[in-house]
This record gives structure tokens, C-alpha cells and sequence, in this order.
């Protein structure tokens, strides 16, 4: 006898999967429906039945809180679907390590969620959009994701929301997990540690992800600002950003969390106000930490307030410090939060 078919939401957004060159514009622009992309992508049959829920063309860069609210709505009714297997998320890539967590952060439901998308227009001869949301959704409807929360599937790698991050502007194999690595791999590949393999999807998962981070929040912050330390960095633009009226700050430190007096005097201003400052690290993996304790170093940073994230990276804690101001949480909240969940791996 054979299995159950298996059945899979797939949600349209847009990004570069539905675009094409566009020669009057010049360049790529949005032109392709989700029906439209889906009768691009062969082989999707023989491995689930489609459900498509179409909701535009949107630029990834375009994306605003609320419209992340409303995609994390039609998420959460395919998942209360007893029908659905799984949901794919299909979108531009340029934010997919924001969105991706955004969605980690809120949704609790273990129906797997897999976000995907292209780095190459369908235009181009080569273009990876088929192949990918076809690897999408052999995962969401695979058994062994379920309570793995958000991943993000692009060429056949499997990366957990909180720590996947987009390496390379236009490399195929731009997202990376780069504290953790991959949860593993479709098709099996380059997994660690051998992994468990589904012989109807060829998805291998090599390691669970653990505990999350979870907020309860139904509006974000709109005004918590990134700001990137660099050499020679005086306070002028925390100043003005905090005069602009920002709700939230997110510091990206040099090295393991260090920046100048300067900097750090004005963040101390900043939290005098009552200003959350989030302190992390502007490398691509590892965390801010209290190892240094001269004036701007990381231990000065925590000693004036400043909370600590982990290993998220700084768009990424922006998203959980925007997210758990628009959920009201007192500042002890806050840095649990941020901290993230004991055994949660590098992110906690």
C-alpha cells in the first residue's frame, strides 16, 4: 500500500524568483504569479500536492512590519489546516535572515515553516528558483522538521532561522549558518555527523535545533535603529537618533563587543533616557561579550545597561528587540529574550 500523498502550503510573496529582465527598466522587475511559478517547477508532483496562496509581488527590501504580520497570519492558517503538511514561504532573498526570524520568534505551531527563494531571475538560463522551492517543500512536508520552528532551504542546505545569514550578495550558496551550521541537507550532502535521511524526500537532518526564543507580539517597535561602530567613531549618530526618537538601539561592537568612549558615552546618555541598547557584534559570527573592561569595552557597555544577544547578529536582534518592545516587555523580559534559552546551542 502506498504512503499518504503529502500536502504542502506554498505562499507567494515575490522577490527575484518572479522577476524578469525587464530591458526598458533595465534590469529585473516583478512579472511572474505564483501559478505562474509553480508551472516553472517540475518534479513538485511527485512529491507533495500544492496548495498556493498568492499574495503579490513584493520586493523583499519593500517588506514593512505589518506586512510581515499579515504573511505570518496566512502562515498561521495553513498551519491550523489538519490538511497541511508543511508551508514554504516563497520571497526575495535580500532580508530572508530578518523574515526568517521574525516568523521563528512568533509562530509556535510545529508544522514546519521553510522559507526559499532565488538568486537568479527567471530570465536566466541557470536559475535556481525551481530547484530551491522544490527542495522547500520536500522539507516542509518531511516528519523529521516538525518543531524545528522557521528554516531557510536554498541550495540544498537546511538553516535554522536565528542563526542563517546571507554570506554573499549574488553566490547561490550566499546563506550560511555560521555559528551552529546547517540542521542538514536535501539530498544529504555535506551533512555533519551522517544525519537521518527520509527516503521518499531526500532530506537529511544532521542535528536538532533545541530550545528558541518565542515572543507573544502582535505590533514592533517601528523606530529601533542599527548602528555600526567603526574606527574613529565619535556619539554624534546614536545622539541623533535618540533625538530622532528612537524606541530601541541595537550597537554592532567591533570584535567581541568593544567600541569607542565616545560611542559609549553617548549609549550611557541613551539608557539614562530609558533607551534599550542591545550590544552585539558587527562580525559575522560570534557574540559581543564583557571580556574587555577599558572604556567602551564590552564590560563597560553591560555595566552602563546594555543587553547582550548572543550570537544573533545586529538585523537580527533589531527583529527581537523590535518585536519584544511591541509586546510590552519590561526590561528583565527584554534580556531574556535577547539572551535566548538555556541550551539553545551558540544563539543562547
Amino acid at each position: 500500500m502506498s504512503p499518504p500523498r503529502r500536502r504542502a502550503a506554498v505562499i507567494f510573496t515575490g522577490g527575484t524568483i518572479s522577476m524578469r529582465l525587464d530591458p526598458v527598466a533595465g534590469g529585473n522587475v516583478p512579472s511572474l504569479s505564483g501559478a505562474e511559478i509553480l508551472a516553472r517547477t517540475r518534479g513538485l508532483e511527485a512529491i507533495a500536492d500544492i496548495v498556493p496562496i498568492d499574495l503579490g509581488r513584493t520586493p523583499a527590501s519593500h517588506f514593512t512590519f505589518e506586512g510581515l504580520f499579515e504573511i505570518a497570519a496566512a502562515i498561521r492558517a495553513a498551519q491550523a489546516d489538519p490538511a497541511i503538511d508543511g508551508v514554504v514561504l516563497v520571497q526575495g532573498t535580500d532580508v530572508i535572515e530578518e523574515t526568517a526570524f521574525f516568523w521563528d520568534l512568533l509562530l509556535d505551531d510545529p508544522t514546519p515553516v521553510v522559507v526559499t527563494g532565488a538568486l537568479r531571475s527567471a530570465s536566466e538560463p541557470d536559475d535556481d528558483g525551481p530547484v530551491n522551492l522544490r527542495d522547500a517543500v520536500a522539507c516542509a512536508v518531511d516528519p523529521q522538521l516538525r518543531g524545528e520552528g522557521v528554516v531557510v532551504v536554498l541550495a540544498g542546505s537546511i538553516d535554522a532561522a536565528d542563526d542563517v545569514t546571507k554570506t554573499h550578495a549574488t553566490a547561490l550558496d550566499t546563506f550560511r549558518s555560521l555559528n551552529d551550521g546547517p540542521l542538514g541537507r536535501v539530498g544529504g550532502a555535506g551533512t555533519r555527523g551522517g544525519g537521518r535521511a527520509d527516503s521518499r524526500s531526500g532530506v537529511v537532518v544532521a542535528r536538532r535545533r533545541g530550545l528558541r526564543r518565542h515572543v507573544a507580539a502582535t505590533s514592533a517597535a517601528d523606530r529601533v535603529r542599527l548602528i555600526t561602530a567603526h574606527v574613529a567613531m565619535d556619539g554624534s549618530l546614536l545622539d541623533a537618533a535618540v533625538a530622532a526618537g528612537a524606541d530601541g538601539l541595537v550597537v554592532e561592537a567591533t570584535g567581541a563587543g568593544n567600541t569607542t568612549g565616545a560611542l559609549l558615552d553617548a549609549g550611557a546618555r541613551a539608557m539614562d533616557r530609558g533607551i534599550p541598547i542591545v550590544l552585539v557584534t558587527r562580525c559575522p559570527a560570534g557574540g559581543a561579550g564583557t571580556g574587555y573592561a577599558f572604556r567602551g569595552g564590552g564590560a563597560t557597555w553591560v555595566r552602563a545597561g546594555a543587553m547582550l544577544a548572543g550570537t544573533l547578529t545586529g538585523p537580527k536582534a533589531r527583529i527581537a528587540l523590535a518585536l519584544g518592545l511591541g509586546a510590552g516587555l519590561g526590561r528583565d523580559e527584554l534580556a531574556e529574550l535577547l539572551r535566548g534559552p538555556v541550551g539553545a546551542g551558540a544563539n543562547g
